[in-house]
């Protein structure tokens, strides 16, 4: 087997897929709907249950002190087989997040949806080891195989005025250990769940506060900053 023949098959994401985030902090964003995903695992490797699966490896909720808000948190083990040697992998580990109950303007909410939502997240997570829409989180490796407008196959391009909308974390570097630490306070900068329910990764966080106020800072940190404190 190619050793890029699944993430060069799985990499292009229609335009129909994406939802670009018009507001929060993810805004300028886009979402991919996980029913293409689970689509575009299922034409690669066979239905779930036969040709890719996963197992549920941690469930738990996790209270916040300093925000006062409770997250949930799934861990996955993804699972493909080879469709040309039969092959099964080792488990590929996905983590994913979402809001359990979260204060919001108008009060406390609670989601009845979390873990699902939080699995679905895992899922997605695992699904981009393999490069599933690959190009949507690195979309700057696209040019080298096809021309810069190019979103996938001619069937798949946008229709005529439509933006793509690419996710921030496409130009942000990867950091090592030692450089995801808090300017300020000293502390490890980490993933965190936004008010939204979005899982914001830690390298993303680091950049984008180092491009805001010149250090790289953690969540709390960066809010201070950005409350004027």
């Amino acid at each position: 087997m190619d050793k890029l023949s699944i993430y060069n098959a799985a990499r292009t994401v229609p335009a129909e897929a994406l939802t670009p985030i018009t507001a929060g902090r993810l805004k300028g964003m886009s979402d991919i709907n996980p029913m293409y995903r689970i689509k575009r695992m299922t034409e690669i490797f066979g239905a779930c249950g036969f040709g890719w699966w996963y197992e549920i490896t941690r469930k738990e909720i996790i209270f916040d002190e300093l925000t006062a808000q409770k997250a949930c948190f799934v861990d996955v083990l993804l699972f493909v087989k080879d469709p040309d040697s039969g092959e099964v992998s080792h488990g590929i580990p996905g983590t994913g997040g979402s809001s359990f109950v979260a204060t919001e303007r108008s009060g406390k909410y609670l989601s009845d949806e979390c873990f699902k939502m939080a699995l679905t997240d895992a899922i997605s997570v695992a699904c981009k080891a393999l490069g599933i829409a690959a190009d949507v989180y690195y979309n700057k490796d696209r040019t080298k195989y096809t021309a810069v407008e190019d979103v996938g196959t001619p069937a798949d391009k946008p229709p005529e005025g439509y933006k793509l909308q690419q996710p921030q974390v496409a130009t942000m570097p990867a950091l090592s250990v030692t450089d995801l630490i808090c300017e300020e306070c000293g502390n490890p900068i980490t993933d965190f769940v936004s008010k939204a329910g979005k899982r914001i990764s830690a390298d993303w966080l680091a950049n984008k506060n180092l491009e805001t106020y010149g250090k790289r800072l953690c969540a709390n940190c960066g809010s201070k900053r950005k409350n004027g404190g």
